[in-house]
Parts: structure tokens; C-alpha cells; sequence
């Protein structure tokens, strides 16, 4: 008989005819011991830890869900249909408000990228509030300047100027301003399924229909065909960097990617037909997060680079989600796309979930703006520039992109599996820890899993423990994306529990 799992007293349990497990919390969370062994798939054994979070004494969950309904925006996402109440984060586990425990495989939506309350940056953030809390950056203190210095170490050629501000959306409108303000143009070309924010001067280079408002978008932006080679018109088994190919056939020759040519001939069009001559920047990830992990033809932004600067515009890396070793070969994206941006701008993992995040640029761009007063109250104030200054050392320290290298191929290797094994899974994609599997009802057509489905997979990952993101065009891929802090074990687990639940949802049960 197939083991089912119940929750008793907030505890999850495993239930069989022969026997029940509890789930113990009795080990160190980034620890494994020498005897582990990968669960089988009936053996859903949560990968220990004795972390202990501390009695919850808040609000009811009625009341606080009854309360967000009421006075926080409609607008606002909550997952799952009956969302998790969160009480408390430890490295990758969350816990809820009955102390049960949840391995963080999104980590806040890729953002916490060393460990929910890593007790280094918590050290340093509670010293740093009992010195200075706030000043605004028209004063000048030590901790906005180390954090400027260790980020700029980190980029490549002569980007080495740093504009610290609260969130990727502000970080990607002032790059947006300065590519315009320095090269006195004003088109701007993105690729479709892109995202890059919501803020209305973003609207514009927000390239997902699902995300837009009915409202009048902002001019000057111009899209270019996304250069998906699984979902796309060009693409096959041999043309993305990543340790998991795409399965469609590829006719390419030695050293010639033909799905590259092709996009990058149609984004020739873009350039040819839809902008001006003098144009102002071309602005992608490095790889796409929300649109679903799509990965580009290999030596794509390389020749897209070079045309974009041809015609005077600037070249823009939005690494809000890449950065800061998530794709495990390399600090930023963008390196494994063997280029050097004009402008790079990230947040979320610089943070590990505290509100921080940079645009880096050449002096020379950097003086575009100097003609006006630019300033930011938040940005870089001495808390945030403690917190990135000390998630910055413990990435290096504790060889975190490293750990994403390794963890984040074996897990990829392993994820690959479940698109030979079952029906509906269409693809397995990503670099490091972040990975993409899309869903589809069938694999021919490409046809996407429909919602209902996919949310039944969805929630019941929930239910065995495990919290894994989803996004894409269609809602239909699985978004990997853990803290880069996570064992072994906990990447064998997660896909015990996804396999588990793939299988239960193709078998009625």
C-alpha cells in the first residue's frame, strides 16, 4: 500500500501498513551525515535538523488572513489555497506558525541567497542598528563605502560604479534613465516573456502579458523574439549552456548554432524596422526567471552585444536573479554568456531578503547623470550596507557558488530524470541552483499542463514539505530556486517529494 502523509499536531508524519515514521528535527540543518543515503521514493524522510524555532504567540490564522484580505491590496499573490502562515526561518527551512517545517526550494522567491536568518548577518545587523541606524547617503559612513568596494571587486573591466537603491525595480528604472540620459536616444529593446519589474516606467519592458495593466504603457520599447529553444521557433539538443539539454532535435554543425542565427537575425529586424538608428540600450537577464528559466542559444548575447553597440546603444544586464554565484559556474550571469555589460543591476540575493539593490556602471555612463541632483533616502543607509557587505563575505567564505556548482548539476542530472520517466514533463532546464521543468500535457505539441493540474502537483509538494516556485508564460514551470546553502540531502529530498507527487497526480490517488 502506498504511504500517505498526515499532518498531526503540526508534525508530518508517514503513515504505511507496517509502520510510522516521524519526521525528527534532531541534526544540524547544513549538515549531513557520512552515512546518508538518498530517500527512496516511498521513504520520504525529511532531511533532519535541530534547529528549534520558538513558540509561536501571534495573531490566529484566521485573523491574520482575514486581516490581509481586508487591508492589503487585492492585488497581492498568496500561494497555495491555504496559504502558509510563516512564523520563522532557519538557512533553508522555514517554519510555519504550528512549528511544522518546510524545505525552502524558492527561497522567498529566489531572493534569500545564503540562509533565511543566517546567524552571521543576523550578528551583523543587530551590532549595526545599535550604531547607526539611519543617515541618508548625503552623509558619509564607512559601511555604504565597504559595501560599494566589495561589490565593485566583484565586476568585471571597468564597472566600478555603484548606485545602491531598495529593489530591482528601482535598480532597473534608474539604469533605464541612465542608457537615455548618456546616450541621448531613447529606444530601448527587451526580448519577450522578459521581466524586469512592475513599476509603471517599466511597463513598458515588462514583456508577459499576465503581469501587464490595462493602462497606457510607456513608449520607446520595442521587443524582440525570445530566443527559447525549447518552446521557440529555433532551438534543439545541443544549443543551451546547461548540464540538461533540451530533447528536440538539433540539426547544428560544429561550432554553428543555427537557433542562434535565426534569433538573432529576427532581433536584426527589431533593429532594422522597429527602432531608430541610434538606439539606447538592450536590457535581458542572463538567463529568465520569471518567464520560467528559459536559457538562450549559446553565443546569443554575444551577437546581440556587438549589434546593440553598433548602432550606440548600451548593453544591460538585469542579474536581479542570476547574481551572486546562484548559477554556480560563475558571480554573475552574464559571465557565462562570455560578455561584459555597459550596465549591470541586481537585488534580492545581495539582501538575502533585506530591502538592498545596486545598479553597477563605467565611470564614464555613471557621469550621464550629473546634470541633475540624483539621490535615493534608503539606498545603501548603513543597515542595508552592513547586510550586503557580510552576505557578500559569507558567500566567499563558505564557497556558496561553489556549493550551487555542485549541488545545483547532481540536482539538475537528477530532476532530468522525471522528463525521461513521466508523460507530463516536458522539459528540465537551468544552470546551478536555478532550474526550470515545465509541465506539459503533451510533448509533442508543447501544449501546456493546465492550471488545475499543475497546482494539483503543486500543492501537494506542499503538503510533503517542500516549497517550490512556478511561473513561465503559462504558469506551467516548476521554479528551482533554493537558498544556496541547501545539502545533498535536501536536493535528493525535494525530488523524492516531486517525483512522488508527479506520480500521485498521474495515478488519481
Amino acid at each position: 500500500m502506498m504511504p500517505r502523509l498526515r499532518e498531526i499536531k503540526g508534525r508530518l508524519i508517514t503513515v504505511s501498513v507496517s509502520h510510522v515514521r516521524r519526521i525528527t528535527t534532531s541534526r544540524l540543518c547544513t549538515q549531513q551525515h557520512s552515512t546518508y543515503k538518498p530517500p527512496q521514493d516511498e521513504d520520504l524522510q525529511m532531511p533532519e535538523c535541530d534547529f528549534q524555532p520558538q513558540p509561536y504567540k501571534g495573531m490566529s490564522y484566521e485573523k491574520a488572513l482575514e486581516l490581509r484580505k481586508k487591508n492589503l491590496s487585492p492585488a497581492l499573490l498568496t500561494y497555495y489555497k491555504k496559504p502558509l502562515h510563516a512564523h520563522q526561518g532557519y538557512m533553508q527551512w522555514i517554519f510555519d506558525a504550528d512549528g511544522k517545517r518546510y524545505l525552502d526550494m524558492f527561497a522567498g522567491i529566489v531572493t534569500v541567497s545564503i540562509g533565511h536568518c543566517h546567524p552571521r548577518v543576523n550578528a551583523a545587523l543587530k551590532s549595526q542598528v545599535d550604531r547607526l541606524w539611519h543617515t541618508t547617503n548625503i552623509y558619509m559612513n564607512s559601511q555604504i563605502s565597504l559595501a560599494g568596494e566589495k561589490l565593485a571587486s566583484k565586476m568585471p573591466g571597468d564597472l566600478k560604479v555603484v548606485y545602491f537603491v531598495n529593489s530591482g525595480s528601482e535598480a532597473n528604472d534608474l539604469a533605464t534613465l541612465m542608457a537615455r540620459a548618456y546616450t541621448r536616444s531613447f529606444d530601448i529593446i527587451n526580448l519577450r516573456n522578459s521581466y524586469h519589474g512592475t513599476s509603471p516606467s517599466l511597463l513598458g519592458i515588462l514583456a508577459q502579458t499576465n503581469w501587464k495593466q490595462n493602462v497606457p504603457l510607456n513608449f520607446g520599447y520595442s521587443a524582440a523574439m525570445n530566443p527559447d529553444v525549447y518552446r521557440g521557433i529555433w532551438g534543439g539538443k545541443n544549443c543551451r549552456d546547461s548540464p540538461v539539454q533540451t530533447s528536440r532535435d538539433c540539426d547544428c554543425n560544429p561550432g554553428q548554432c543555427k537557433a542562434c542565427d535565426g534569433y538573432v537575425g529576427q532581433l536584426q529586424e527589431v533593429l532594422d524596422y522597429a527602432v531608430s538608428s541610434r538606439i539606447a540600450a538592450f536590457f535581458a537577464e542572463p538567463i529568465q526567471g520569471v518567464g520560467g528559466t528559459v536559457q538562450y542559444p549559446k553565443g546569443y548575447l554575444k551577437q546581440v552585444y556587438e549589434k546593440v553597440r553598433s548602432r550606440g546603444g548600451l548593453c544591460i544586464a538585469d542579474e536581479v536573479q542570476t547574481g551572486f554565484g546562484r548559477t554556480g559556474e560563475h558571480y554573475w550571469g552574464f559571465q557565462g554568456h562570455d560578455v561584459i555589460p555597459d550596465i549591470v543591476t541586481m537585488a534580492k540575493g545581495i539582501g538575502n531578503g533585506f530591502p538592498m539593490a545596486a545598479v553597477v556602471t563605467t565611470p564614464e555612463i555613471a557621469r550621464s547623470i550629473t546634470t541633475g541632483i540624483h539621490f535615493n533616502t534608503f539606498g545603501g543607509n548603513p543597515v542595508a550596507s552592513e547586510v550586503a557587505s557580510t552576505v557578500m563575505d559569507v558567500i566567499d567564505e563558505e564557497k556558496l557558488q561553489e556549493n550551487a556548482n555542485n549541488i545545483g548539476t547532481s540536482l539538475l542530472l537528477k530532476y532530468a530524470k522525471l522528463r525521461d520517466e513521466f508523460p507530463i514533463v516536458g522539459d528540465v532546464r537551468g544552470k546551478g541552483f536555478m532550474i526550470g521543468i515545465e509541465m506539459v500535457s503533451d510533448k509533442e505539441t508543447k501544449t501546456p499542463l493546465p492550471a488545475e493540474e499543475m497546482a494539483d502537483i503543486w500543492e501537494r509538494t506542499k503538503n510533503y514539505g517542500v516549497l517550490f516556485g512556478k511561473g513561465g508564460r503559462f504558469g506551467n514551470v516548476f521554479r528551482i530556486k533554493p537558498p544556496m546553502c541547501i545539502t545533498q540531502a535536501d536536493a535528493d529530498f525535494s525530488y523524492a517529494v516531486l517525483r512522488k507527487s508527479i506520480r500521485e497526480h498521474l495515478e488519481g490517488l
